[in-house]
């Protein structure tokens, strides 16, 4: 499984997805509108940024290439290059051609997109993967963050959908005492198990630890996450994680090629694999299926609480993901929120801080009259159960019987559909909110924008606050002593 073949033209970005984060390049992202190609974020002090490219420019030539018709891929070849070599664009804005000279410096994305002190005295970092120089990254953070007496340290790996294995223990090994076992590897030969230790004294063993997981943390996050709720050294928040207890190696080809086979699968210190699909086993349609929870196995922390395999890592305090509503969802992929943000961003030279920035309700109706006219539809989830329903009534021949309560119910839904704008008002804002603060300040604008409505994080804070709970939690007392049991969660899902 996960068998990836890697030609020549695509090793370059395969290589800055999973082994470097350095690049030859101008320091801005794009994204395609309705055919057009437009930049989407530029990255502080970088090339793009220092010669006032901003986004929301539609890109028109690259080095006198037309980008019209070209893929990601080839964008991505013409904007990167040698560190010191031009690159000669074409933008319009605003309805005016700019033509813009650039010199491509090394591109630096940090495996460590933020790290900060919350007002509340909690040391955050976010790791958004585990590429070379990400454990030093992390120490670098910790190191820097405790000079400051926090009270706890969060660690967040929502977004981490992995990357090299030795990172994660080296992680790991920055908060537990010296040769303890983090992970195992085990291939098809027995021989050739391998184990990984921490092999140098903690730097911080004693600070109270949360570790942030989502479903889109994978791999080495869940190594991380894994170990560090098996050793009973932090506590585990969020929703389960993916599920990914494979690890994979990338072998040489002919035409300088590559291709990444899995070799092994990997075990946390209690004995578990977290791997949720089940490669061994198909359905009758011959797709991979999921470890069903009730064939999940139990195992132990250190302290004896009861943890579970198959199925990724289940945080010890669960807290709902937030999943947008139609609507929202329907104006993301629009990318309506992206086009107002930059309208904002020229009527508005300034905002409040990015960690207390707000739109006003004035903001808010504008953003909603600069809907009018644009094509955002969308169904509702109630709107496809009602489609449905009246198609089975018309299979069972009994529409006629019902079809003017149905119709009845659909007008309201419709009337009902209407004021999503002001129904979601909240959550709408938050997204847009996120949208115009980049514009100020960034992607650490973003990030402490966020803060505020932060759930996971919140409840993160609430359990470092709560020193007994803290305890509670890792001893294993009540209801704590098992974390991600099978009935609990068909119970949840139910």
């Amino acid at each position: 499984p996960y068998t990836e073949y890697i030609p020549e033209t695509e090793v370059e970005d395969y290589k800055l997805k999973y082994v470097s984060t350095q690049y030859g390049g101008i320091g801005a992202s794009t994204l395609y509108i309705e055919g057009k190609l437009f930049v989407n974020e530029v990255s502080e002090g970088y090339p793009a940024d220092r010669q006032g490219i901003k986004p929301g420019d539609q890109l028109v030539k690259i080095n006198n290439n037309e980008v019209k018709g070209k893929d990601r891929m080839q964008i991505s070849q013409l904007l990167r290059g040698p560190k010191g070599s031009s690159v000669d664009l074409v933008v319009i804005r605003e309805g005016s051609v700019i033509t813009k000279k650039l010199i491509r410096d090394e591109i630096k994305q940090p495996n460590v997109s933020y790290s900060g002190m919350t007002e509340d005295q909690f040391a955050y970092i976010r790791l958004d993967k585990f590429l070379e120089n990400s454990a030093q990254e992390v120490k670098d953070a910790a190191i820097a963050l405790n000079k400051q007496q926090p009270k706890g340290m969060i660690l967040d790996l929502r977004y981490n959908g992995g990357g090299i294995l030795q990172e994660a223990v080296k992680i790991v090994n920055l908060f537990v005492n010296k040769n303890v076992l983090v992970v195992t590897q085990k291939g098809r030969n027995p021989q050739k198990t391998i184990t990984y230790k921490t092999y140098t004294d903690p730097l911080l063993p004693q600070i109270p630890l949360v570790v942030l997981v989502g479903a889109s943390s994978a791999s080495a996050s869940e190594i991380v996450a894994g170990s560090l709720q098996d050793l009973d050294r932090a506590i585990i928040v969020g929703q389960r994680s993916y599920g990914k207890g494979l690890v994979q190696q990338t072998f040489n080809l002919p035409y300088n090629s590559l291709v990444k086979v899995t070799v092994a699968k990997y075990f946390t210190p209690s004995g578990r694999c977290i791997q949720a699909l089940d490669y061994a086993h198909k359905d009758a349609n011959g797709n991979t299926i999921k470890f069903a929870d009730s064939l999940m196995n139990k195992f132990n922390t250190t302290s004896g609480r009861s943890v579970y395999d198959g199925n990724g890592v289940y945080p010890d305090v669960f807290v709902n993901a937030t999943k947008p509503s139609p609507i929202t969802a329907s104006i993301i992929t629009k990318s309506l929120f992206f086009d107002y943000a930059n309208v904002y961003k020229k009527k508005n030279k300034e905002i409040a801080p990015a960690a207390s920035f707000k739109m006003t309700d004035a903001d808010y109706a504008d953003f909603v009259s600069s809907l009018a006219g644009k094509d955002y539809s969308y169904s509702s989830p109630t709107e496809r159960l009602l489609s449905d329903l009246r198609e089975e009534a018309e299979k069972e021949n009994k529409l006629a019987a019902v079809k003017a309560d149905l119709d009845d119910l659909k007008e309201k839904m419709l009337g009902a559909k209407k004021n999503d704008l002001t129904t979601y008002k909240s959550e709408v804002k938050r997204v847009l909110e996120t949208q115009i603060v980049s514009r100020y300040y960034y992607e650490k604008g973003k990030v402490l924008q966020s803060f505020q409505y932060d759930k996971e994080l919140a409840a993160a804070k609430a359990v470092l606050s709560n020193s007994t709970k803290v305890l509670a939690i890792l001893k294993g007392d009540g209801e704590y002593r098992t974390i991600g049991s099978p009935i609990k969660i068909m119970a949840t899902k139910n």
